[in-house]
């Protein structure tokens, strides 16, 4: 407990000076980086919520609520262009959950070969220009949830969704995405798009879905909660 008061004291001072940062300020990005290396210590590969429901995590930035739509507008139009390619050929999609939210589903034949959770090599460009995106945008929590098809017992499937989604993680860690704003986890079976009965809804329900929650002002520990 003594460890997780100095971690929300240390949070809520890195919002104090987060917030005191116009969303115009050329020094904005710099000043972030500083104040996660001062609490990172304490957050970082936190994956577990407190006894109230609040999640422990880094509180990277945040926004009021008139700026969040266009914020995210312009991320959204951002990766859209920039996973064209992928979008086209049906590797990865964006969709707008609602305002303050974007889903990006990735195919696992696009990104994993089957009952592995190693990253194929040629998708590791792809999720690096994702990874760019999202760095760029640094106001927004990164959640990272596998899913699998029920192809196997339930207990490999859980186990196979949570690696790939520690993959994905890793890799865009790697590629800069700070991991303080990341939350991973595993979904196995049991949310699937489609029917299990047929080979293509089977696919449909492989995959990665990469959720992109603004930090709110006054609501910051809602971009840390989990989508689903």
């Amino acid at each position: 407990m003594k460890t997780l008061r100095i971690t929300l004291i240390a949070a809520t001072t890195t919002l104090m000076v987060i917030s005191g940062c116009a969303t115009d300020d050329p020094n904005r990005r710099a000043k972030t980086g500083a104040a996660i290396g001062a609490i990172a210590g304490g957050v970082i590969g936190n994956q577990t919520s407190s006894k109230n429901g609040k999640y422990v995590g880094a509180v990277v930035g945040a926004l009021t609520g008139a700026a969040v739509g266009n914020y995210m507008d312009k991320q959204q139009r951002k990766l859209e262009q920039q996973l064209a390619k992928e979008r086209r050929d049906k590797q990865i999609s964006v969709t707008r959950i609602d305002e303050e939210t974007l889903r990006l589903d990735v195919r696992s034949e696009a990104s994993f070969d089957i009952n592995s959770d190693r990253i194929q090599d040629g998708f590791r460009n792809s999720l690096k220009t994702m990874a760019e995106v999202i760095d760029e945008y640094d106001q927004t929590a990164v959640h990272i949830i596998g899913h699998t098809d029920s192809t196997g017992t339930l207990s490999y499937n859980q186990q196979l969704s949570e690696k790939r989604a520690t993959s994905v993680s890793r890799y865009l860690s790697r590629a800069g995405v700070e991991r303080p704003r990341m939350r991973f986890s595993g979904r196995g079976e049991t949310k699937p798009l489609d029917t299990n009965d047929t080979v293509s809804g089977r696919s449909r329900n492989r995959r990665v879905e990469i959720y992109l929650k603004t930090i709110v002002k006054g609501r910051e520990n809602d971009a840390f909660r989990a989508p689903i």
